[in-house]
């Protein structure tokens, strides 16, 4: 016998890729619950990782333990998808987990160090994982979470360069919500589209 076995082909992939079929579609009012909490829980982890960078860069002998605040932001961020993914009921909440820590590294690092500023890597870093961490129903499409999320990051990069400071209040915000909204996007888009045939 030859090829590959049952389930293990491209095919596999796309099924894996696909969202679970048979799932009832998750309510709006229970995925902005789970984008606010996990906003919630992002906002500390934020101003502590940044906290700890600019500590880092300053000669103030008084200025906070830069490598204590550094660790305690990132030691919130997989609490941040942890509850992303359960909040929205996602089936497979542990790996998607992972995968968004992964995202968030592979690019949080580079976009930080493209842009030359640590707010516009972590909002796209924490995007790029909120997009595999947040259940995707039939009518959302990861094409316009990732559009939404590299809008967020586009608009952070300009806050940083025009607004200075002042973009750390709103920063946190950008990545979920702008997941939220290109979801509820796609879902009007579907609507009209089954609507008009």
């Amino acid at each position: 016998m030859t090829g590959s076995p049952p389930g293990t082909g491209a095919g596999a992939r796309r099924r894996r890729a696909a969202p679970p079929a048979g799932l009832s579609p998750l309510s709006p009012q229970r995925k902005w619950r789970a984008i606010l909490v996990a906003t919630l829980v992002l906002v500390p982890a934020f101003w502590s990782m940044l906290a700890g960078l600019v500590a880092a860069a300053s000669d103030d002998p008084d200025a906070p333990n830069p490598a204590a605040a550094l660790a305690f932001g990132l030691a919130l961020i997989p609490f941040v998808f942890i509850v992303l993914a359960f909040m929205s009921e996602h089936p497979g909440a542990a790996g998607a987990v992972v995968r968004a820590m992964g995202l968030a590294l592979l690019v949080g690092i580079p976009v930080s160090a493209l842009a030359g500023d640590a707010v516009t890597g972590i909002v796209a870093g924490v995007g790029a994982g909120g997009v595999a961490a947040l259940r995707r129903d039939d009518d959302e499409t990861v094409r316009a979470r990732v559009l939404a999320v590299l809008f967020a990051t586009v608009y952070t990069f300009v806050l940083v360069r025009v607004a200075g400071g002042l973009v750390l209040l709103p920063a946190p915000i950008f990545p979920f919500t702008a997941i939220g909204i290109a979801d509820h996007l796609s879902e009007r888009n579907r609507q009209r589209e089954r609507s008009a045939s």
